[in-house]
């Protein structure tokens, strides 16, 4: 089964032209995601003349491989934010991401297609015993913050539960429909879209962004590329992690109705999807850090646990999705400290939300108007004691990468690489990032990431070269698929690959 997300089997392709030339605008926006394309909606909203480049195509990316759900709670927990900062700062960020909820579904209704747009309870619950106690902590910080919360003695889902928290009044949409359909309505003279148009050169000086066959010059420049592309000091702050999700349709029994989220001996998202007249079950979950360890087996538990617990007739999607948490909790939205760059980063899985979040605070900002958030989420914030243990972590998973790949030799020898797979050998004295393909052709590219010089491991589920240190990603040809690294993998070649 090929990795293809529920949102890219069941919505249309965008078909928009790639930059060529050279363009002037107010704003340009590297990224087509929900914090882009909401930031170019509300630019375009203000009389801003805008152009938005995205590598690939619209909503591909992180969006259109999300959960597809709306909240105003946080995946690292409202009281998890109360602890570390305070209960304002736990108060504002319940509040503004329950009004970027209201901006969604205002957006949703005025867009002339369906985007499954719909109002529905979110649900914590505790598996085990250890994890009440998560659930009614949580419970307490929501009622402090006036989200419409209760507990329950268990969640309504197939799945057995000791405590529930129950708040009302969330959402979920399909994100790939939905950014379709708001790219289809913004795009005009005044807000031009680019597709297949990777940026590859930034100049600050100059304010020009450099595409293969393009450039753009602006007054702002906003990386809406989840990660900040290049190098920022934010990127020491973050942890990459991926996640994975399936879709099935079941042979009989309810589908989940809302948002539920499992906590215990695992953590799990789950719920379900109505969509080109079929109805789906979602589950995501088996998070881990980017490129250090291994994911084949994590389609697998995926599907034993939806099979456990729901009648499952066939498993029909499955993808995987990267974030970035940040160390001290709060994503960075705004001007990154000591650059005239704009950035949106450290989401963690609540992106769809932090995202259209992060495109009005970072509006208000271009047009020179006060954002009652913009100083909580502020980029160039420095909490060194509040990021300290997160810092830390990632510091020494970078060093322990570093370490590991540099002194160490490949286990792997090219002769053992199978048809379809891939692994970091040594030819000629030389580490390659080694490649088979499905008719037995062997191909190479540099096993050093372009961003900061570590070395990249093969992820086997999705066939990639993925960087254990800052989260970049590599297609087998050593093109730049994810991350802050702009230029792809060198390509290697050698007139006889040796065993």
């Amino acid at each position: 089964m090929d990795t293809i997300s529920i949102w890219r089997g069941t919505a249309d392709n965008t078909m928009f032209p790639p930059l060529e030339g050279r363009a002037t605008v107010d704003v340009a926006i590297v990224g087509g995601g929900i914090t882009g394309l909401t930031l170019a909606m509300l630019l375009a909203e203000e009389g801003k003349s805008v152009a938005l480049l995205e590598a690939g195509s619209i909503g591909l990316g992180s969006t259109g491989n999300s959960t597809g759900n709306l909240y105003g709670v946080v995946s690292e927990r409202l009281f998890a934010i109360g602890d570390k900062w305070d209960r304002q700062v736990m108060r504002a960020v319940a509040e503004s991401r329950s009004q970027a909820v209201d901006l969604i579904e205002r957006t949703a209704r005025a867009l002339p297609a369906e985007v499954g747009f719909e109002r529905c309870d979110f649900h914590l619950y505790a598996t085990t015993a250890a994890a009440t106690e998560t659930v009614e902590r949580e419970y307490l910080a929501a009622h402090h913050v006036g989200l419409p919360a209760r507990l329950a003695d268990a969640a309504p889902i197939a799945v057995e539960s000791r405590r529930a928290l129950i708040i009302e009044n969330q959402a979920q949409f399909h994100p790939l429909a939905y950014l379709q359909a708001l790219a289809q309505r913004i795009a005009s003279d005044r807000c031009r879209i680019y597709e297949r148009s990777a940026v590859i050169d930034i100049d600050e000086q100059s304010h020009t962004l450099h595409t293969m066959r393009g450039v753009v010059s602006a007054r702002d420049i906003v990386l809406a590329t989840h990660s900040p592309k290049g190098r920022f000091l934010v990127h020491a702050e973050m942890l990459p992690n991926r996640e994975y999700g399936i879709a099935a349709r079941l042979n009989q029994g309810p589908y989940p109705q809302g948002i539920f989220w499992g906590l215990g001996d695992y953590f799990h998202s789950i719920r379900s999807l109505r969509a080109g007249g079929q109805e789906y079950l979602i589950v995501v979950g088996e998070h881990h850090r980017v490129g250090q360890h291994d994911s084949v087996d994590a389609f697998l538990r995926l599907e034993e646990f939806a099979r456990r617990h729901f009648d499952v007739a066939e498993v029909s999607h499955r993808w995987s999705a990267q974030n970035y948490r940040a160390a001290d909790l709060l994503p960075y939205i705004g001007r990154s400290h000591a650059s005239d760059l704009h950035i949106a980063t450290g989401f963690g899985p609540d992106g769809l939300t932090y995202g259209t979040l992060a495109a009005a605070i970072i509006t208000d900002q271009i047009v020179g108007r006060p954002s009652p958030w913009a100083e909580i989420y502020r980029a160039g914030r420095i909490e060194p004691v509040r990021a300290a243990l997160g810092v830390l972590e990632e510091s020494l998973g970078v060093a322990k990468a570093l370490i590991q790949d540099y002194a160490g030799r490949p286990e792997a020898r090219a002769a053992t690489i199978r048809p379809g797979e891939g692994a970091v050998v040594e030819v000629g004295g030389e580490k390659v990032a080694a490649y088979r393909d499905a008719a037995g052709n062997l191909s190479g590219v540099s096993p050093v990431c372009t961003h900061m010089k570590c070395i990249v491991h093969w992820n086997a589920a999705e066939k990639t070269w993925d960087c254990p240190c800052h989260g970049s990603r590599f297609d087998v040809t050593g093109e730049v698929i994810e991350g802050p690294a702009l230029a792809p993998l060198p390509r290697k070649h050698f007139g006889q690959w040796q065993s």
